[in-house]
């Protein structure tokens, strides 16, 4: 499997927050973007991955030639800029597979490369937005692409991800000029004739391209990471039975305060996609959450309610489900259904009279998940 790294971007709109370096090597918690990229890479069958340089290379050499790799590498350099296609074309000239996986350097959406399909000529990874005015979206007649719209508001629909499977020998760009635009001059001309594949990605996305969500990237990145190596823990635990926390495990906590609305409630990145996965490897997946706001007052029984009635909704429509939401409101320490006791576990015994805590696993980000999790007899896992 090869991979082009399309890192030569100037990076303009960034600058007030990020210079000196290319937007691919942006800091995000003390790493830079890049080492995201190819921790995702990594967990791929990837062998040969060829960075594409130009502006500011030399920090990209210098990460890169200072690391030791799973896979072997090439630098395709600029000496003037080339626009997106020519910098595609010059770096697939350091490629030797017949399918070439291309993606962004300053975007992340790690999608599942061995399930993306190189169908034609090229095929592209779609993410599905909603509510969103900075990416045209993309017009889809079945598989095929029919073209590309205008930057402008729209209610949901998909858009170019920014991650290519292209066949080497089906897509010929030697007639075009020097500089050219790949977006402009190869994916525009392909849609008109039909020759254009979309796959939806179904995974997270981001762009860090603007300071807004490159500030986004500082949690979220390392969120998703921890979300997929939970999750890898998870599905291989010898259990029947999930129980799993929601704040911090499902969404993001807020430090000192609660979850109080449905609109403070902020999904972690890859988390409805993971549990979609657990609702097909486990018979029951049980949601036991301490909400404790509601017993101090902050939030009513009613707020709760409607909070999880969004949470099953959107679990449902991406493909997952719970089987039985518990809670203790309780402000009282002592409550026996506050974890870490057991009384949340005793009321999924009583609903379920089948339950075995050695068929069970607890999945928490917490000291008292841990400590309910071993008053109740089954493993655990921790996210984070």
């Amino acid at each position: 499997m090869e991979v082009i790294i399309l890192a030569g971007g100037l990076g303009t709109r960034l600058r007030s927050v990020v210079q000196e370096v290319p937007k691919c090597m942006a800091p995000v918690q003390g790493r830079p973007f890049l080492a995201y990229l190819l921790d995702w890479l990594q967990m791929y069958s990837v062998d040969h991955v060829v960075f594409s340089v130009g502006y500011l290379k030399e920090p990209i050499l210098d990460f890169v030639r200072g690391r030791e790799w799973p896979f072997s590498y090439d630098f395709a350099e600029e000496q003037t800029p080339l626009g997106t296609g020519g910098a595609i074309r010059l770096a697939l000239g350091f490629c030797r597979e017949e399918t070439v996986y291309v993606v962004n350097g300053d975007s992340f959406f790690p999608v599942n490369l061995e399930a993306m399909p190189c169908t034609g000529t090229l095929t592209l990874a779609l993410q599905h937005m909603e509510k969103f005015e900075r990416y045209g979206a993309v017009s889809l007649s079945g598989t095929c692409i029919s073209a590309f719209q205008e930057k402008k508001y729209c209610e949901e629909g998909f858009i170019n991800g920014g991650v290519y499977a292209l066949n080497r020998s089906r897509l010929d760009m030697s007639a075009l000029p020097e500089k050219f635009s790949f977006e402009k001059d190869v994916l525009e001309p392909l849609a008109e004739s039909g020759s254009l594949r979309g796959w939806n990605g179904d995974s997270y996305f981001i762009d860090i391209g603007i300071p807004e969500d490159y500030g986004r990237a500082q949690w979220e990145i390392p969120a998703w990471f921890a979300v997929q190596k939970a999750s890898e823990a998870v599905l291989r635990a010898d259990a029947d039975t999930l129980f799993l926390d929601r704040d911090g495990v499902i969404n993001r906590l807020r430090p000192g305060d609660y979850v109080k609305s449905w609109e403070e409630f902020e999904y972690l990145p890859g988390i409805l996609q993971a549990i979609r996965l657990w609702s097909a490897r486990f018979s029951r997946l049980i949601l036991v959450t301490n909400q404790r706001g509601v017993g101090r007052g902050l939030m009513t029984d009613a707020d709760l309610s409607r909070i999880h009635a969004h949470l099953m909704k959107d679990i449902l429509d991406a493909g997952g489900r719970l089987d039985l939401i518990l809670s203790c409101t309780s402000a009282d320490e002592a409550d026996p259904r506050r974890k870490p006791n057991t009384g949340m576990f005793q009321d999924a015994c009583a609903l379920f009279p089948d339950l075995q805590a050695r068929r069970c696993v607890m999945l928490g980000d917490s000291d008292s998940d841990a400590a309910f999790a071993a008053a109740c007899g089954m493993p655990f896992i921790r996210l984070g």
